[in-house]
């Protein structure tokens, strides 16, 4: 893994008020202790912040994972980063994973997670989207709170109340996603739409890292480091500390709004 680095973008608000966005992120991905390939990929490409988590035997879930992630790349050098641009992505990956000779049983796929700043409106807006267990969390004033539902066995479970929280850390189905990016079928994503708040902070991250660090844990090391790439390393350090067991990817992402009256 090489060194965590923030980066930085800023984006005029335009409306009402003359004033701008600071965005500051940082990302990261580890193989983590008991894996010997990283299956996860992610993209950190204004307006687009995404993390996948990719699945199937030999080299499956690393091919699913990538071309996923190199789709909507490709989303984001065409300059529109909307639902449908997001879709036909989407499906041009579900080609490339089935047209790939390592990538076409039927375990092999990926998650998608991630959040997109809608700048087609004034004022922006922010949007996140998900297929399968990944997730965005986000902090805002003082309390962290996770945006996506995870689509899985245990999820719907609980949804059911036939399960308790408690007892889905330990389910034996807790791996079992319902929804992926695949070769066979394209899948539309969930998606959510969220205001723009000054102090407002995302975590994207694979289930690498929340099968390590309980909601309480990922929130403690926000409030402990206020630069994005020492969030993401304390996090992963962690992750890693208490197991590693899986790939682990972490993308934390802040956001500052100013503004002033116009004259």
């Amino acid at each position: 893994m090489s060194e965590v680095s923030t980066q930085h973008r800023s984006v005029h608000l335009g409306g009402a008020s003359d004033g701008t966005i600071e965005l500051t992120w940082a990302g990261a991905t580890h193989t983590g202790r008991r894996r010997e390939v990283n299956q996860d990929a992610l993209l950190t490409a204004f307006p687009l912040y995404i993390v996948a988590d990719g699945m199937g035997g030999h080299l499956g879930g690393e091919i699913a994972s990538s071309s996923t992630v190199e789709r909507l790349q490709g989303v984001v050098d065409g300059g529109s980063v909307t639902p449908k641009a997001i879709e036909k992505g989407l499906a041009r990956a579900v080609k490339d994973i089935a047209s790939h000779p390592d990538a076409t049983d039927d375990g092999t796929g990926t998650t998608l997670t991630g959040v997109y700043l809608d700048v087609s409106e004034k004022p922006p807006h922010w949007v996140t989207l998900n297929i399968g267990d990944s997730r965005v969390y986000l902090l805002r004033d003082g309390s962290l709170a996770q945006v996506t539902t995870d689509h899985s066995v245990v999820q719907e479970l609980i949804a059911a109340g036939r399960l308790s929280p408690e007892e889905a850390e330990n389910h034996p189905y807790g791996n079992v996603i319902t929804r992926a990016v695949g070769p066979s079928d394209s899948v539309t994503p969930d998606y959510v739409r969220l205001d723009v708040a000054d102090g407002d902070r995302f975590v994207i991250c694979s289930d690498g890292l929340t099968k390590e660090l309980t909601d309480y844990g990922i929130q403690h090391f926000l409030d402990e480091n206020a630069d994005p790439a020492d969030a993401v390393s304390s996090m992963l350090d962690a992750a890693l500390e208490n197991g590693g067991r899986d790939n682990i990817t972490i993308i934390v992402l802040d956001v500052a709004v100013s503004s002033t009256e116009p004259r």
